[in-house]
């Protein structure tokens, strides 16, 4: 299964922008039938991405689709619109916990079911942190079926919220966001998926997009949401390893290949365990997303 350094949030109602998007190198795309869309245009984007999934050049970038939440009027026609074209996930907003994507997935059997789609064909991103609720389930996820990414979302929680910013003076998340950054992070881990974060809402300032995806790396999330074009290069070289540390990881590696019952071994004067080699094989596994 790949790993997604990149997912672009393309807006299901613009011709312009999908045409676009296709070439933009992330690695996947996320045609969005919620926040960018209004309502009254929604039944036009369902057929727009229903043409687009049925059309579209699938080696480049995975193809997901944001749903309306599962309580809304829109989520029922949107899975209805898009299961039927296949995408490689759908994203679902407002997720309360995974009782949320037990639900999507009871869905998704019987569309592919009916259709003769192969069963678990369709993924689940459950974006997590988007209401008041979210937070408090993010350590129960292990298991729930056809989850593969977690995400959290600090825009909505801080309305959710009634907050008047999610962000101090100096530009820094306030405690709550910076509590769910972080149960988001655990969360993925301790269910078996992936962990990304959450876009930077300024487009234009690829310095703070720098900083907070060297942020988000350093901490362990494998990629970032973009929500601009401008933004996917700047994340993708973010989320690929340097050289350095693909030579680093094939040596640690290498090191227990050669010795195949060690359980610790001393590299480069530094001592290296089963946690380190594990850490190796996923910076191998992103580096040949890359291409490195």
């Amino acid at each position: 299964m790949n790993i997604l350094r990149s997912m672009l949030f393309v807006p299901g109602d613009s011709e312009k922008k999908l045409a676009k998007a296709s070439s933009v190198g992330a690695d996947a795309l996320i045609l969005d039938l919620e926040d960018a869309v209004a309502a009254a245009r929604r039944p036009i984007a369902r057929q727009m991405i229903q043409d687009y999934l049925r059309g579209a050049d699938r080696s480049r970038s995975e193809l997901w689709v944001r749903m309306n939440p599962l309580d809304s009027a829109d989520a029922l026609r949107d899975i209805t619109a898009v299961a039927l074209a296949r995408p490689d996930g759908i994203a679902l907003p407002k997720c309360d916990g995974p009782h949320h994507v037990q639900q999507l997935s009871y869905y998704l059997d019987a569309m592919e079911i009916e259709h003769g789609i192969p069963l678990g064909s369709i993924a689940i991103c459950a974006i997590a942190t988007e209401t008041a609720a979210a937070p408090f389930t993010l350590g129960q996820y292990k298991g729930a079926p056809r989850l593969r990414v977690l995400t959290w979302g600090a825009e909505d929680l801080a309305a959710a919220l009634g907050a008047s910013s999610n962000k101090d003076a100096s530009g820094q998340y306030t405690p709550p966001y910076v509590l769910a950054r972080s149960l988001c992070l655990f969360g993925a881990y301790a269910a078996g998926v992936q962990a990304l974060d959450t876009v930077t809402p300024d487009f234009r300032d690829n310095a703070l997009l720098l900083r907070e995806c060297e942020a988000a790396r350093r901490d362990g999330y494998l990629g970032k949401i973009a929500i601009h074009p401008d933004q996917v290069a700047i994340i993708n070289e973010a989320f690929t390893p340097s050289s350095a540390e693909i030579a680093h990881a094939q040596a640690i590696i290498a090191a227990f290949a050669a010795n195949p019952d060690a359980g610790t071994l001393s590299l480069e004067g530094k001592m290296i365990d089963m946690p380190h080699l594990k850490q190796a094989e996923r910076v191998l596994a992103i580096a040949a997303r890359g291409g490195r």
